[in-house]
C-alpha cells in the first residue's frame, strides 16, 4: 500500500462528477468543495487508489486506523456516510438507485467499482523508468488487449521482478490468459530493454527440434552454420535482451534446454515463458496465473459486486464489443456470473460464450452452457480437469455451428499458424462445399472467435488459436471417409503451386523471402505429411524442391540439406535426370558446403547436379552450378579443378549471351588467374565482371548462395594490393565491405571482411586490422560459422606476428592451422603457414620455420596455387646464408614480375636492400617500402 500512498499524494483522480486532490485533502463535486471528515477522506483515498479490487476489512482498518484499535462499526459507521456523501441511491426513476460507487462483499470487504481517471503524475514517478513503449521501436510482439481485465497484480509483480531475475515461467492451465499476460509484460518493458525484445510463439511449431532456429527467427537471425542456438547466444551475449516464449508445453525440453543454456551463457538476458507446467530448469522463478476471480455465488450478493469481478467484467466487455447495444440488468448480470462460475473463471472460455450472447442472448446462452458442459464433465473424467473445462467450452461452440461451419473448422486444422483467404479456400472446398459458402462460413468463424483474423499479418488473413486447432484436428481425425488426408493433400498442393508460382515469376529467385517465413509453418507441415505414411512421395519431391529456394533464402541451411537428403533418397528412378533432381542436387552440395565443412559429399552433389544440367541443355543451370562448384573446388583447395570450371563457364556464358552470365563467368575467370598468380589477365577479368554485373541484391545472393559480384570486388581489391595499387585496394575492399554488409548474409559479410584484414595487413594499418578482425570474429561467433571463427583465431596469431609476439603467434597459428584444414577449408591455410614460417624463424626455430615454408610451396606447387610462390621465397631467404638469400630473393623477384604481383616485388626488393653490399643485386626501380 506504501507506493499507492505514494503515488497519490502527487496526482488527482476523478469518478462521475467528483474529483479528489490528495496533496490539498480535499473532495470538490462539479468543482464546489464537499465536506468530509479525515477518516472517510481516507477511507475514500484507499479504495479509490485500486478500483475493483475487493480490500478486507483488516486493511481498511489499517489503512484508516493505523495506530488505533477499532471495531468494525466504525468502519461500516463511516463506510455508510461515505456512500451517503456520494450520493448513492439518491436517484429517481429508472436509476432509483442512484450512482454506485462502492461494493459490499458480504463477509469479505468493500471495492470501489467507479471507473477512476488519473490526472498528472508525480515528480518523483517521472525520474522512474518509462515502461511504455515509445515511438521508434519496432517489435515482433502482437498487439496487446487495450483493457487487460483482473491482471493488474500479476502485471506489477512481473514489471517489477523480470528485470532482475533471469527466467520466468507464466504457469498455468489452457485458456488462462497466459498469453495476454505475457503480450503486455512484453509491451511494458520494450523501452526498458531498449526495444531488443522478441516475442515467439511455439503454438505453430510441430517438430520440437526446430525450437533453436525458430527463436533464431524470430531474433532476426540468419542460421547459416550447423548449430542455431550457438548463433542465438552469440547474438544474445551482447547485451540486455528480453526474450518471450510462448506456449512452450508440448515442446518443454527442448525449450528447457536452450533456456538453460542461455541464462548460463548470456546473463544479461531476461526471459519470460508460458507453459502449462514449470520447465524446470535452474534458476527458474514461477508466477502461477490463476483463474479469474468469480462471485462464489449470486444469491444475495448486489448487482454492483457481482460486476465488480473480473471474470464477469472480462465477460461483459466482450460480449458488449460483439453488441453494443447490449444492456445487463441484475438478472443477466446472475446469469452471466453463473457461466463464469461453470467456465471456472477461463478467459478463453468465457471470450467464447461471451461472443454467442450477441446471437443467442444471454438467457440463451447460458442454458446452453449449462446443458453442454455437466454433460462434458461427466464424459471426461480421464482427462486433466483443465482439458474437461476447455474441451467442454469448444465443445459447446462447435456443437452451435452450422454443419458447414463445422466442416470449414475442422479442416481448417491443416494449417499451422497464419493462412490466406485463397489458402482457406483451396484447402475446405470441394465438389460439395462451393467457394462462396466456404468464405460465408470462414466469415461467421470469425465473427464467433473461433477463427482470429491475424493484425500483423493484414487483412484477409487468419490463424487459429492453438486449442481450437487441437480440437478441430481430433474432429478432422474422427470424421473418417479419407477426409483428413484429403484436407492435407489440399494443403499441400496449395503451397507447392505457391512456391512454384513465386519462382516462375521471379526467374527462379523468391523477391521477398521475410514475407514467406511466417508460412514456413505450413511449408513444414506440408513436407512432413507428405513424406508421411498417408503421404504422396511424388508431390513430396516436388514439394521440396520448390522449398529449396525458401531454405537458401532465409539462411536455413542445415534444414535445406535435411529436406534435400530425404527427397533424394526417395526419388523414383523416373525422375532422374530431371530438373526435380537438379534442384535438390544443387541445394544438397551447396547446404554442404556451407554447413558442413566442404565434405566430399557437397563436391559429389554439385558435380552430379551439373552433369543434370547438362543433359538437360539447362545452359543457367549448368553456369550456376560450376560457379558452386568454383567455390567448393576453391574452399578445398583445388585450384586447378576451380580453373578447369572457370574455363566451362566462360563457354557456357558465351552460349547464353547475357551480360549477367558473362560476369559470372569472367568472376570465376579471374579468381582463378588470380590464385594462379596472373595478376594482369585477372584485373582484366575481374574487372569486365564488375562492369557487366548489376548491383549486388540479397535475393540473388541468397538464391546462390553466395553473390558473385561481391566476390569478384573481393579478388580484384588483392589484385589491385599485388599490382602496386594499396589504396586503391584498400578502398575498394572497404566499399565492397559495405555492400556485403548490406545484404545481410553473414558468409558474405565474413568473407569481405577476411578481405579488408588481408589488405589493412599488407599495409601494416594494424590499428584498423584490430578492430576489422573483432568484427570478424563477432560475425563468426554470433553466427556459429566454423571455419571462420578459426580464420579469426589464426588473424590472431598473425596479428601478434606483426606486433613482435613471436612466441603467440606460433602458438595461436600451430593450434588452429591444423583445425582449419580439418575442416577442408584451405583458401587461406597458405597466408597462415607463411605466417607461422614467420613467427617460428623469429623465436629461433630456423630449422621449423623452413619446413613449413618447403612443405607449403610444395602444395601450392601440386594444386596450382602459385599467388603466394614469391612472398614463400621471399620468406625462406630469411633464414638462409647471405649468398643463399640473394639466390632466392633473386628468384622470387623474378615470379613476382612475371607474375604483374608488384606488391610482393616491393617486400623482394626492401629485403635485397637490406643485405651485404657484396652480395646485393636490387630490382631495377623497385620501391623499398614494405
Amino acid at each position: 500500500m506504501a507506493d499507492n500512498d505514494g503515488q497519490a499524494q502527487g496526482e488527482s483522480m476523478t469518478f462521475g462528477r467528483f474529483c479528489v486532490h490528495p496533496a490539498k485533502r480535499l473532495l470538490t463535486r462539479d468543482g464546489e468543495p464537499v465536506e468530509i471528515g479525515g477518516r472517510s477522506f481516507d477511507l475514500l483515498m484507499a479504495l479509490a487508489e485500486q478500483p475493483g479490487r475487493v480490500l478486507s476489512k483488516r486493511e481498511l482498518l489499517k489503512r484508516v486506523w493505523p495506530d488505533v484499535v477499532v471495531e468494525d462499526g466504525s468502519l461500516r459507521f463511516h463506510m455508510a456516510g461515505l456512500r451517503k456523501l456520494l450520493g448513492e441511491g439518491a436517484g429517481s426513476g429508472k436509476d432509483a438507485d442512484g450512482p454506485r460507487f462502492i461494493a459490499t462483499q458480504v463477509g469479505v470487504g468493500y471495492a470501489f467499482v467507479a471507473p477512476v481517471q488519473r490526472i498528472g503524475a508525480p515528480a518523483s514517478e517521472a525520474a522512474m523508468p518509462v515502461l511504455e513503449t515509445p515511438t521508434g521501436f519496432a517489435t515482433n510482439i502482437p498487439p496487446a488487449l487495450p483493457h487487460l481485465v483482473g491482471r493488474e497484480q500479476d502485471v506489477e509483480l512481473l514489471l517489477a521482478r523480470v528485470v532482475d531475475t533471469p527466467l520466468f515461467t507464466i504457469a498455468g492451465p489452457a485458456g488462462v490468459g497466459k498469453t495476454s499476460l505475457l503480450i503486455e509484460i512484453g509491451h511494458r518493458l520494450t523501452a526498458h530493454f531498449g526495444g531488443r525484445v522478441a516475442f515467439v510463439d511455439f503454438a505453430m511449431l510441430e517438430n520440437p527440434a526446430l525450437v533453436p532456429p525458430m527463436i533464431a527467427g524470430a531474433m532476426g537471425l540468419s542460421v547459416p552454420g550447423g548449430d542455431p542456438a550457438a548463433v542465438i547466444l552469440g547474438q544474445l551475449r551482447t547485451g540486455p535482451f528480453l526474450l518471450l516464449l510462448d506456449n512452450c508445453e508440448h515442446v518443454i525440453d527442448e525449450a528447457a534446454g536452450i533456456v538453460e543454456r542461455i541464462t548460463q551463457a548470456a546473463p544479461q538476458v531476461r526471459i519470460v515463458t508460458t507453459s502449462r507446467e514449470p520447465l524446470r530448469v535452474r534458476g527458474e522463478h514461477v508466477h502461477r496465473l490463476d483463474a479469474l476471480a468469480c462471485p462464489p455465488q449470486v444469491d444475495g450478493v448486489p448487482h454492483d459486486e457481482i460486476l465488480a469481478y473480473p471474470a464477469v467484467q472480462l465477460f461483459c466487455e466482450r460480449a458488449r464489443a460483439a453488441d453494443s447495444t447490449l444492456q445487463i440488468d441484475e438478472g443477466d448480470a446472475r446469469l452471466i456470473a453463473d457461466m463464469c462460475q461453470r467456465l471456472d473463471g477461463m478467459a478463453l472460455p468465457i471470450e467464447l460464450a461471451a461472443v454467442r450472447v450477441a446471437t443467442h442472448g444471454i438467457a440463451a446462452t447460458a442454458r446452453q452452457i449449462g446443458e453442454r458442459f455437466s454433460l462434458a464433465w461427466s464424459g471426461h473424467r480421464t482427462a486433466q480437469p483443465r482439458q474437461q473445462t476447455l474441451r467442454g467450452a469448444l465443445d459447446w461452440s462447435y456443437d452451435l455451428l452450422s454443419p458447414t461451419e463445422r466442416t470449414v473448422l475442422d479442416r481448417l486444422a491443416v494449417f499451422v499458424g497464419p493462412f490466406s483467404i485463397d489458402a482457406a479456400l483451396e484447402v475446405v472446398t470441394d465438389a460439395a462445399l462451393g467457394s462462396d459458402e466456404a468464405a460465408m462460413a470462414l466469415d461467421e468463424l470469425v465473427a464467433k472467435s473461433l477463427v482470429a483474423p491475424s493484425r500483423t499479418r493484414g487483412a484477409g488473413t487468419y490463424r487459429l488459436l492453438e486449442m481450437t486447432r487441437a480440437y478441430a484436428r481430433d474432429k478432422l481425425a474422427m470424421r473418417g471417409n479419407g477426409e483428413q488426408r484429403i484436407a492435407a493433400l489440399h494443403h499441400a498442393r496449395f503451397f507447392l503451386s505457391e512456391l512454384e508460382g513465386a519462382a516462375a515469376q521471379d526467374d527462379g529467385g523468391l523477391r521477398d523471402m521475410q514475407a514467406i517465413r511466417p508460412q514456413l509453418g505450413n511449408i513444414r507441415s506440408a513436407l512432413d505429411w507428405s513424406f508421411g505414411p498417408d503421404g504422396d512421395i511424388g508431390l513430396a519431391v516436388r514439394l521440396t524442391s520448390a522449398s529449396m529456394r525458401v531454405f537458401l533464402g532465409l539462411s536455413h541451411l542445415v534444414e535445406c540439406r535435411n529436406w534435400a537428403a530425404r527427397a533424394l533418397a526417395v526419388l523414383p528412378p523416373e525422375q532422374r535426370g530431371t530438373t526435380l533432381e537438379l534442384e535438390l542436387q544443387a541445394a544438397l552440395g551447396i547446404t554442404l558446403m556451407f554447413a558442413h565443412a566442404n565434405s566430399v559429399e557437397a563436391g559429389e552433389a554439385l558435380t552430379r547436379a551439373l552433369d543434370v544440367a547438362a543433359m538437360l541443355e539447362d545452359r543457367w543451370s549448368q553456369l550456376i552450378t560450376l560457379a558452386r562448384l568454383h567455390i567448393f573446388r576453391e574452399h578445398v583447395g583445388d585450384c586447378a579443378s576451380a580453373e578447369v570450371h572457370a574455363e566451362q563457364a566462360i563457354v557456357i556464358a558465351a552460349q547464353i549471351g547475357a551480360p549477367d552470365a558473362m560476369a559470372i563467368a569472367c568472376s570465376l575467370s579471374g579468381i582463378s588467374r588470380y590464385l594462379a598468380g596472373d595478376q594482369v589477365q585477372a584485373r582484366r577479368d575481374l574487372e569486365r565482371a564488375l562492369e557487366q554485373s548489376a548491383p549486388s541484391q540479397q535475393r540473388g545472393a541468397s538464391a546462390s548462395g553466395f553473390d558473385h559480384r561481391n566476390r569478384a570486388s573481393i579478388a580484384l581489391a588483392r589484385v589491385l594490393w599485388l599490382s602496386g595499387e594499396p589504396d586503391a585496394a584498400l578502398r575498394l575492399a572497404e566499399r565492397t565491405l559495405a555492400e556485403a554488409a548490406a545484404l545481410n548474409l553473414p558468409v558474405t559479410h565474413c568473407i569481405a571482411l577476411i578481405c579488408s584484414l588481408s589488405i589493412q595487413l599488407w599495409m601494416g594499418d594494424l590499428a584498423r586490422a584490430e578492430a576489422t578482425l573483432a568484427i570478424l570474429r563477432d560475425c563468426a561467433q554470433t553466427n556459429a560459422l566454423a571455419p571462420y571463427i578459426l580464420v579469426a583465431r589464426c588473424f590472431d596469431g598473425e596479428l601478434a606476428l606483426e606486433h613482435g609476439d613471436h612466441a603467440g603467434a606460433v602458438y595461436a597459428l600451430d593450434h588452429n592451422l591444423p583445425l582449419l584444414r580439418a575442416t577442408r577449408y584451405e583458401l587461406l591455410t597458405t597466408r597462415f603457414s607463411i605466417a607461422l614460417a614467420r613467427g617460428l624463424a623469429g623465436s629461433g626455430r630456423q630449422d621449423a620455420a623452413r619446413r613449413v615454408i618447403e612443405d607449403t610451396m610444395t602444395r601450392c606447387e601440386s594444386i596450382g596455387e602459385r599467388v603466394a610462390l614469391a612472398e614463400l621465397l621471399r620468406v625462406r631467404a630469411a633464414s638462409g646464408t647471405p649468398d643463399e638469400a640473394r639466390r632466392l630473393l633473386e628468384e622470387a623477384a623474378e615470379i613476382a614480375r612475371h607474375q604483374g604481383a608488384y606488391g610482393w616485388e616491393r617486400r623482394i626488393a626492401a629485403d635485397l636492400a637490406r643485405l651485404p653490399v657484396d652480395v646485393v643485386n636490387p630490382v631495377p626501380g623497385a620501391a623499398t617500402t614494405r
